[in-house]
């Protein structure tokens, strides 16, 4: 009977695992969204794994936090980093119930692949965190591809000033003038970034 219930069990968890991608643009309480996932797996007695991309260190290096003032510390991990062995190599040390990834937009192709077979080989849920466009109206390479293997996907939604849904982003000067060219990457908050919607976007850039 109780090996019944195991493989039960099992199945259950099997058929459990999935990669979410939940998106959105800046400000919308991804990473407050992904610490109070990560403390109700924790508060059931489940372990959890966090990772951040390396870019990001405005919570300090290896800390995932949130405008609000919660934070956790994270593994962190470039663009060369190998994900499936990263997540190995700290299953090895105890079960994990489910990773955490924020800053997912800064993946490469590749490490979305490897967050895949961590789903589809060692049965572990991953929920991965991030931006979908940059502030060009482009998708980050990280996003589209979880856009085009997430098996559940979320959008995190904040508001424009107009109360429109917001679903952009502009990169601004220190005058307030949105900025057209530029690297894809450049970490900021409010004074930097500001969401959106599409039509106020159009309206700042021009198009």
């Amino acid at each position: 009977m109780a090996a019944l219930a195991t493989a039960g069990w099992l199945t259950q968890k099997r058929i459990m695992a999935k990669l979410h991608f939940h998106y959105s643009t800046m400000n919308a309480g991804k990473s407050t969204l992904l610490l109070q996932a990560a403390h109700n797996y924790n508060e059931r007695g489940m372990e959890t794994y966090l990772m951040i991309a390396a870019f990001d260190d405005r919570a300090g290096k290896g800390r995932i936090g949130s405008r609000i003032g919660l934070a956790r510390e994270a593994d962190v991990f470039g663009t060369h980093s190998d994900l499936f062995q990263m997540i190995e190599a700290r299953r090895a040390k105890g079960e994990v119930a489910c990773i955490f990834v924020d800053e997912a937009q800064f993946m490469t192709t590749e490490q979305v692949w490897q967050l895949a077979r961590v789903v589809d080989d060692l049965d572990v849920p991953v929920m991965a965190y991030g931006l979908r466009v940059d502030f060009r109206g482009e998708l980050f390479p990280g996003s589209a591809a979880l856009l085009a293997l997430a098996d559940v996907m979320r959008e995190v939604r904040t508001i424009c000033h107009c109360g429109r849904k917001a679903t952009m982003v502009i990169r601004q000067d220190a005058e307030g003038r949105a900025l057209l060219d530029g690297a894809q990457v450049q970490i900021g908050g409010n004074e930097t970034y500001v969401s959106l919607c599409r039509r106020h976007w159009r309206q700042k850039v021009g198009r």
